[in-house]
């Protein structure tokens, strides 16, 4: 199979180009090298491939390399919290425009096949239940709330304490951050693709991917990289709230077997959404500590407070994506975060001015 993959020189568009090259496909790598991700030289490990330097949103380059091209891995996009609202032009244009040029220019080229980077970041709060009113979905938590330490939602209808539980892929969608509201439009943009020409979609929805290749040192990183610079400098990770809000941590290595799984199984729906998912839910306070100990660092430091855009409890469920697509995810907790404290990750990212 021939495949383009855009943002083939990121964190997991990377590893996503080298599996399938492995695999014996043809890889047609694309990437922009946006400067919130990617800092200095290209990296080795990206020059594998030989990737076109060039931005998705540019239907001529797309143009040029599509005919030929058998599917489509979508990995490009402006990703993480950012810095602020400012960010959100950017977002937009990067995440929802360059996916809309795509799409089109992938009409024009008869390319049907297409597996989108999506995020979990789609659901906002994750899935909870009350002991008087069963399923609930909480009300977005209160900023006098978490000024005081009561981080965790309650029930609407009495007030009561609420039980997380696994968020399946037909929840209720309500992205709660700039970012998670482009990751959500993309979804919506390729649904429309597909049927209005007969094509098939996988959404792939990340938990909190983490491993070698990330971004350091830049507030789009993940928190498991933001750990770890702290650590590299002989800080102690800060971790905000109290340390228990829960989320799954999915190694890159299992979220590239999942795109490859992707690319050779037919989706049943014109577009068909799966969690991409350790199965192992852990607190945000294990990661800091279990980071700290590998590194032999100081311990995490509980500062509380919380960004206006997080959410509580996002803790997926495993079994559609082991179903459809055959994916169970193969790196433990323990063994990835302890690989974490010298896996290489990317120079500095320049931020934008």
């Amino acid at each position: 199979m021939r495949v383009l993959v855009t943002g083939a020189a990121g964190f997991i568009g990377s590893q996503v180009a080298d599996l399938l090259a492995d695999d014996g496909h043809e890889v047609v790598a694309l990437d922009a090298l946006l400067p919130q991700a990617h800092g200095g030289e290209l990296p080795q490990w990206a020059r594998r491939h030989a990737p076109v330097i060039g931005d998705v949103r540019d239907p001529d380059l797309l143009d040029r390399l599509l005919p030929g091209i058998d599917a489509v891995c979508h990995q490009a996009a402006m990703v993480g919290h950012g810095l602020d609202p400012s960010d959100a032009p950017g977002y937009a244009s990067h995440n929802d425009y360059g996916t809309a040029v795509l799409l089109a220019a992938m009409h024009r080229a008869g390319v049907r096949r297409l597996v989108l980077a999506s995020s979990m970041v789609v659901y906002g709060e994750g899935r909870y239940e009350c002991d008087r009113h069963g399923p609930v979905r909480p009300a977005p938590r209160r900023l006098a709330d978490l000024a005081v330490g009561r981080y965790d939602p309650t029930c609407p209808r009495c007030s009561g304490a609420l039980t997380p539980v696994l968020v399946p892929e037909d929840a209720p969608l309500e992205p709660r951050s700039t970012y998670a509201a482009s990751k959500l439009a993309q979804e919506h943009l390729a649904a429309a693709w597909a049927r209005q020409t007969g094509a098939g979609v996988w959404a792939l929805r990340y938990h909190n991917v983490y491993g070698p290749r990330m971004p350091r040192d830049t507030p789009y990183a993940g928190v498991a990289s933001i750990f770890r610079s702290a650590l590299t400098s002989g800080l102690p990770p800060q971790v905000l709230e109290d340390g228990r809000q829960r989320r799954d941590f999915v190694h890159v290595t299992d979220v590239a077997r999942a795109n490859l799984l992707a690319l050779t199984t037919p989706p049943p729906e014109p577009l068909t959404p799966v969690n991409v998912c350790s199965g192992e839910p852990r607190s945000v306070g294990d990661l800091a500590a279990a980071l700290a100990a590998a590194m032999a660092g100081p311990a995490p430091l509980v500062v509380g407070g919380a960004r206006a855009a997080d959410v509580r409890h996002v803790v997926a469920d495993p079994r559609r994506a082991t179903e459809l697509l055959g994916y169970t995810a193969r790196v433990r907790f323990a063994e990835g975060i302890a690989a974490l404290a010298t896996d290489p990750l990317r120079e500095p990212a320049a931020l934008p001015v």
